[in-house]
């Protein structure tokens, strides 16, 4: 039995949430997130909270079981109190700007990289160098993050490069002369 299968799921009093032929939908005061499930896996709403258990035994089941739980918890808490990653550019003349719908980026190549802000992302510029990314997806704030921090990954030399908050570069010596 899958240890973050077998755990409920508690729903906070700002949530109210559907569920009806393998379509779950919760709403929060953030917003509305709706997903579809397997139809091996079993959700019940009991009070206020939900229990996620498998029909069958099966190698495909067990998988899904964890994998259904964690995906649900994502969603209350997304509704409830969003996911936030905070980005930061280090080095110089490396930053980050935004326009309307887009961030553009500076990273020290010959031109800026524009990438555009899906529209249930919010991105807040707190200075030059640190971009706060928001929203109630935990799936969609990672991949956005993680398409800006690829424009140019901290390299292990001088540590320069997009890095998430909190992130540890491992350093590297580099050369020594003789």
């Amino acid at each position: 039995m899958s240890r973050i299968g077998k755990k409920p799921i508690q729903i906070p009093d700002t949530v109210s949430i559907q569920y009806n032929l393998g379509k779950l939908s919760i709403k929060g005061k953030y917003g509305i997130v709706e997903k579809t499930f397997s139809e091996i896996i079993d959700i019940s709403i009991e009070s206020n909270q939900i229990i996620v258990t498998r029909k069958t035994d099966t190698k495909i089941s067990r998988s899904h079981h964890g994998l259904t739980r964690a995906l649900i918890q994502n969603m209350v808490l997304g509704v409830s109190q969003k996911f936030t990653k905070t980005l930061i550019a280090e080095g110089v003349g490396y930053k980050f700007q935004l326009d309307q719908k887009k961030v553009n980026l500076n990273m020290g190549y010959s031109h800026p990289i524009s990438l555009t802000i899906p529209d249930d992302i919010q991105v807040k510029l707190e200075s030059p160098t640190k971009l706060l990314i928001s929203g109630i997806d935990k799936e969609k704030v990672g991949l956005l993050a993680s398409e800006i921090r690829s424009v140019r990954p901290p390299e292990p030399y001088k540590g320069k490069g997009i890095m998430y908050e909190g992130e540890k570069i491992i350093r590297k010596a580099g050369k020594t002369g003789k």
